[in-house]
């Protein structure tokens, strides 16, 4: 089953075209890495695949046509959203919201979700305390959980481990990928660690503004563009 089909899509931003002519699919279940250099519109790509970026051609089709998407996005962090005063609980439970049309009322299924995501994440214990107290490696777990919640069609990830240590960064692809593998919902995630994407991922989409590959990742380590980025770190 297509989780994802990108057809000829382009997309412009501050008056350039930043992503030119993408075309891919994605089966459920499978995970996708997209990699490349600074400015190869890898983040573009993202905005334009969940709706935050309207593209000057081609289309992202997604199986949920009718219905509200459930997409799982995790975006890249900024200052503001760090110093967001929340608690864990209510961060996490907000990835609901796309399934909770009578906020602020959560369902019985909604809170036993987010307890769930808290649990495997082993954040639970930090149900009750200030999202804006934690440290930067409790936030993106916290975030993680609360996308999680939301991803019942797709999960999308924009650099996820961006400014976290490499042993942090290493439980976090280990989640994600336990994550995709539990629950058959397809991954798409933008990382600046190529080899680690390549230790997780199925498939791969170097981007160059228009894609310079994709496929498997065993077909990618074995090209010259392969090569010459496994082992490198792009952020």
């Amino acid at each position: 089953m297509i989780a994802l089909n990108v057809q000829g899509l382009s997309i412009e931003y501050d008056g350039r075209r930043v992503v030119r002519d993408v075309s891919f699919a994605l089966e459920r279940g499978e995970f996708l890495a997209v990699v490349g250099e600074n400015g190869s519109g890898k983040s573009t790509l993202i905005k334009g695949i969940i709706g935050l970026l309207s593209p000057g051609a081609g289309h992202v089709r997604l199986p949920a046509s009718g219905k509200r998407l459930r997409i799982g996005y995790l975006p890249q962090q900024t200052k503001t959203q760090r110093d967001f005063p929340a608690s864990v609980r209510e961060v996490v439970l907000s990835g609901n919201i796309a399934s909770a049309p009578l906020l602020p009322l959560y369902t019985f299924e909604h809170k036993k979700r987010a307890v769930r995501y808290m649990e495997e994440l082993g954040i639970m214990g930090l149900a009750k305390r200030s999202y804006r107290d934690l440290s930067g490696g409790e936030q993106q777990r916290v975030l993680l959980a609360r996308a999680f919640c939301a991803a019942y069609d797709l999960l999308v990830l924009d650099e996820p481990t961006a400014g976290l240590d490499p042993l942090i960064s290493s439980e976090f692809y280990e989640l994600v990928s336990r994550f995709n593998k539990d629950t058959g919902i397809a991954v798409v995630m933008v990382s600046h660690d190529v080899e680690a994407a390549l230790c997780c991922a199925d498939k791969i989409l170097h981007m160059g503004g228009s894609p310079l590959f994709f496929g498997s990742c065993r077909v990618y380590r074995e090209t010259e563009l392969g090569r010459s980025f496994s082992g490198c770190r792009h952020g």
